[in-house]
């Protein structure tokens, strides 16, 4: 019994030599395999052990001691492999769930491409989308957005594909030969109820379902952004990766979450601070989130507490829980966008949105909530586009403000037609 024990024990470690020197072709089947690669690492680990014992013709007189010490390595080598592959494991999903605060008292989660080592993009192209209205205000704007599209998708590092304008108006208008255009239908009369921003998660159901688009990846982005930088793929497989907004905090307001995601679902800090743009994310996924995202947005607008609380940043909110409804946690990335005035320099950061007014004195001192001696507020341009070539703001004004100014400048100007719009 002994001796055929250890023949047993022999031929099976012995097997360990086999991947030594591996073919191609063999050593990928092997290690496309889920056990393979265990038996491989307990082999190794094995390797010394089984150097201390004698050849084959003299197995019948093996030590009993040696048997011993067989079993124990065996047992050491095992445990400490199951530990480590249980360590690798859990290692693995933090690198997905775990969280820091930040600044701001949102999450900033932890990105598993740095961690990993891999390369954002991995040229991965990505559809861009944004919603719009046929008003001047919401035009204009889409045409500096597409121009900046235009100069930053060919350039060393963007994963962008195609583009899309998603028209809620209904009906056709004079960009559409412009702008990559696809029309949908606005919510019925009055469910908006004024705010006409619910319109957005409508507009993507409708053109999610009815569109063709290449791309496995979509960018959701809006009018008021410009691409500062090349946006390379920031999305990891099905984890989508969004910008953190300091004013979305679902756990401020858990009472009112709750009523749109029950606790048995989970914490309320499952609902990420964000907005649906700028939010790269799978097309199949986005799929699936955009019928809850536009439902949830509607119950909430219907809803005089929530409405109250979230105000106009109650779509945003109608995203943030809709995903955490379907499971879906995103990377936060503070990269991804920068807000003047209050983010100071452009950086490698690589949308700018300019929702903010930028108002200054002539001494390059911010005068917010008050007309500055010079300002450029997107809002001065309800009726019709800026004029070209703005003028540049006084020294000392930050360098995000500048080369806000700059590219409204250089799209103005470059853009056929501008003033007639």
């Amino acid at each position: 019994m002994c001796k055929n024990s250890f023949n047993l024990v022999w031929r099976f470690f012995n097997f360990n030599k086999s991947f030594e020197n591996p073919c191609k072709n063999s050593h990928d089947a092997f290690f496309s395999s889920p056990i393979s690669p265990l038996i491989y690492l307990l082999s190794k680990k094995l390797s010394p052990i089984l150097k201390m014992m004698p050849p084959r013709k003299n197995m019948g007189r093996v030590s009993p001691f040696l048997l011993i010490l067989l079993a124990l390595g065996f047992f050491f080598a095992t445990y400490n492999l199951v530990t480590m592959i249980i360590h690798n494991r859990v290692t693995r999903s933090s690198s997905i769930t775990t969280s820091t605060s930040n600044n701001n008292g949102g999450s900033e989660w932890f990105d598993p491409v740095q961690e990993s080592g891999l390369k954002s993009g991995d040229h991965r192209k990505f559809h861009v989308a944004l919603t719009a209205t046929d008003a001047p205000y919401s035009k204009w704007q889409c045409r500096i957005m597409y121009y900046w599209y235009k100069r930053m998708k060919e350039r060393s590092g963007s994963d962008m594909g195609g583009f899309t304008r998603v028209l809620h108006s209904g009906k056709p208008d004079n960009l559409m030969e412009e702008i990559p255009t696809f029309v949908v239908d606005p919510l019925p009369a009055g469910l908006d109820r004024g705010y006409i921003v619910l319109n957005r998660p409508w507009a993507f159901v409708q053109w999610l379902e009815k569109a063709t688009i290449e791309e496995e990846y979509i960018l959701m982005a809006e009018p008021d952004h410009i691409f500062a930088n090349p946006l390379p793929n920031l999305a990891r497989g099905d984890h989508p990766t969004a910008f953190p907004f300091f004013y979305i905090k679902p756990s401020e307001h858990e009472k009112i979450i709750r009523k749109y995601y029950p606790e048995d679902l989970g914490p309320v800090t499952n609902v990420d601070p964000i907005g649906n743009s700028p939010v790269i994310i799978k097309k199949s996924i986005l799929e699936k989130i955009a019928p809850t995202w536009m439902n949830v947005s509607l119950r909430m607008k219907d809803d005089p507490e929530t409405d109250k609380a979230f105000g106009w940043v109650l779509e945003m909110y109608g995203y943030a829980v809709a995903s955490a409804l379907h499971g879906v946690r995103h990377i936060l990335r503070k990269d991804f966008m920068l807000q003047p005035p209050w983010d100071l320099e452009v950086g490698k950061r690589f949308i700018i949105h300019y929702t903010y007014g930028c108002d200054y004195n002539m001494k390059g001192e911010l005068t917010y909530g008050k007309i500055g001696e010079w300002r450029f507020d997107k809002r001065s341009y309800l009726r019709g586009p800026p004029p070209k070539n703005l003028s540049l703001p006084p020294p000392g004004v930050p360098e995000s403000v500048v080369r806000l100014v700059k590219m409204v400048n250089e799209a103005t100007a470059n853009i056929p037609g501008w003033e007639t719009e």
